[in-house]
């Protein structure tokens, strides 16, 4: 059993970046297009208000980029950062607990976001497609330099 699930790891981890950053990228489409109910029930954040608009592009782009596993670990990093400044100067100060002071979904994004720096994209990402292809690419360098050498031109 314990073997079936860990051969499962990475396609769960990859639905689960898919997932996340995907709902991520819908709460900064909200916020700046108005689509999706729009910025808290909505409308859109005014173009350059901080931290609301801000905060909004970093959710559309960071968003996406997870979603697509494309720069993973730099992308889930700020995203996670974003959302910890949002818990602490947002909702922390109304109350103690996110259930009281409306943090939830922030708290939620933020340790998410910093579990997919720590992880990586999993399978189903367009890292994993370029690391693939550099390594490829290295490989016959690589074997040329490391005994393969060409005869000397006379």
């Amino acid at each position: 059993m314990t073997g079936r699930l860990n051969s499962a790891q990475p396609y769960a981890l990859g639905l689960f970046r898919i997932i996340v950053g995907l709902l991520f990228a819908c709460h900064g489409a909200a916020s700046l297009f108005g689509v999706l109910g729009g910025a808290m029930g909505g409308g859109t954040v005014p173009a350059g208000t901080w931290p609301g608009w801000y905060a909004a592009v970093i959710q559309l782009v960071g968003g996406t980029l997870v979603t697509l596993g494309l720069g993973t670990r730099a992308a889930a990093f700020i995203a996670s950062g974003s959302m910890a400044y949002a818990y602490f100067k947002v909702h922390q100060p109304e109350a103690l607990w996110p259930l009281q002071n409306g943090g939830e979904p922030s708290a939620m994004f933020c340790w998410a976001m910093l579990l997919l720096v720590f992880t990586g994209s999993g399978a189903l990402g367009l890292d994993r497609l370029f690391t693939a292809r550099g390594e490829s690419a290295a490989r016959p360098a690589a074997s040329a330099s490391a005994g393969e050498r060409e005869p000397a031109a006379a």
